[in-house]
């Protein structure tokens, strides 16, 4: 017999698509009990799939033995277990899959399979207290404006090559910079564009709706080479280009939707400058501008755990015969039976 969830029912949300391995414990009245990360961090480079998911399998048992610690509940608690299906890095998600079909197995509650960027944005919606946002993505693996409409959230506009969070990363690499514990390379960037004067051109690409990096990091890399200009002004110069880039498309799909809110997420939300120059577009058109907290805007196990009880409230579970994981899961593909018209 399976558990009939209540009023004070419990998700139990894995979240593995990258470099975090992350369980959160949420109740059906969308109270976070917990939200415990374990980040991976390579030694040099980026994320290695392998060593990543490894980290994951090492770190698992200690990170669901602390947030059942924090979160006050024991596993028999628990109603539901969610995991992030999609879209991710093959060997991450399959982690994550793993540890979330062994605990649905075990305490015989029903496994619910969530997208990762559907969780970005409801997660968002939940904590800033969002309706009906217009929602810019952005974060290592995923450049996204998206609205609802339609019964699913729509792509008004997304990178056509790498993330914008990628293009930061590489560039802070290619300048020598090293990730630190609590200090990612995207704020050390940030850091250095704060004291940057000069605003040096760069290719500044936006098609239509979507938008392409890989030029601008190209050039930005080149003006390292070159020598000509101090590290703080590229920083500076590569910043505002890109939050330009991203500020433009946002602004359009909320002068098309005329949604009335603008919702910020993701890994780069945390920067000081893109919300400021979001703040001042959700201000010219008279919406609420919405920013999500870092601990809840990274990927984490809290956002996984509410969109589970979101999609299970709606009869949205998944065998555990049939737990693919899905490697390109489009945000767009996901029917959103939760949100009114």
């Amino acid at each position: 017999m399976l558990k009939r969830p209540s009023a004070a029912s419990y998700c139990l949300g894995i979240e593995s698509t990258a470099d975090d391995f992350s369980v959160g414990i949420v109740s059906f009245d969308g109270k976070i009990l917990t939200n415990v990360i374990s980040a991976y961090v390579p030694e040099k480079g980026g994320i290695h799939p392998r060593e990543a998911a490894r980290h994951h399998a090492e770190v698992a048992g200690k990170v669901l033995a602390k947030a059942f610690q924090r979160a006050k509940v024991k596993p028999q608690d628990i109603h539901i277990i969610a995991f992030s299906q999609g879209p991710g890095l093959g060997p991450c998600l399959r982690t994550g899959a793993t540890a979330a079909r062994a605990l649905a197995s075990y305490l015989r509650v029903p496994l619910v399979g969530v997208n990762h960027c559907v969780a970005h944005i409801e997660i968002g919606k939940l904590v800033a207290e969002a309706r009906d946002p217009v929602t810019l993505y952005v974060s290592g693996g995923n450049t996204l404006v998206s609205a609802f409409e339609a019964e699913r959230y729509r792509v008004f506009g997304e990178t056509l090559d790498i993330a914008v969070g990628n293009c930061l990363d590489v560039f802070a690499r290619e300048a020598g910079l090293h990730q630190k514990e609590g200090m990612p390379l995207g704020a050390m960037v940030e850091e250095l564009a704060s004291r940057g004067q000069a605003l040096i051109s760069l290719p500044y690409t936006v098609k239509g709706m979507d938008l392409s990096f890989s030029g601008l990091l190209t050039a930005a890399v080149q003006l390292l080479h070159d020598e000509k200009h101090s590290l703080e002004d590229v920083c500076f110069s590569l910043q505002e280009v890109a939050f330009s880039m991203l500020t433009e498309v946002t602004e359009r799909a909320l002068a098309h939707t005329e949604k009335p809110e603008v919702l910020l997420t993701g890994g780069v939300a945390a920067n000081k400058r893109l919300q400021s120059m979001l703040k001042s577009v959700a201000e010219e058109h008279k919406a609420r501008f919405c920013m999500v907290p870092k601990q809840y805007a990274l990927d984490n196990g809290a956002m996984i755990a509410w969109t589970g009880i979101l999609a299970y409230q709606h009869h949205v579970t998944l065998p555990i015969e049939e737990s693919f994981v899905k490697l390109k899961w489009r945000l767009d593909e996901v029917p959103i039976l939760w949100v009114g018209g």
